[in-house]
């Protein structure tokens, strides 16, 4: 795999910087396929698994929250070996 840094400048209203932003990202397009390339790296929830969860809370008289998540996995631990070139 490989990997890249991306910085960034975080500015306020009157132009000024903020802040300063780093994040260190590794390429998740190079599978390949018979290797990995069926295996599910950012799920995704189907339309009738929401049509059934919304169904349920609605029979069962629950209340429904929304949550935008943007960094998912940010510390999750990994427990397979992960072989990247440095950026």
């Amino acid at each position: 795999m490989s990997s890249k840094w991306i910085c960034k400048l975080k500015h306020v209203v009157d132009g000024s910087v903020e802040k300063y932003k780093a994040k260190f990202v590794a390429y998740g397009f190079s599978h390949k396929e018979g290797v990995d390339y069926e295996e599910t790296f950012a799920p995704v929830a189907k339309y009738s698994s929401i049509q059934e969860v919304l169904s349920i809370t609605f029979e069962t008289g629950w209340t429904i929250h929304q949550m935008d998540v943007k960094i998912t996995f940010l510390n999750v631990i990994i427990e397979e070996e992960v072989y990247t070139k440095q950026p």
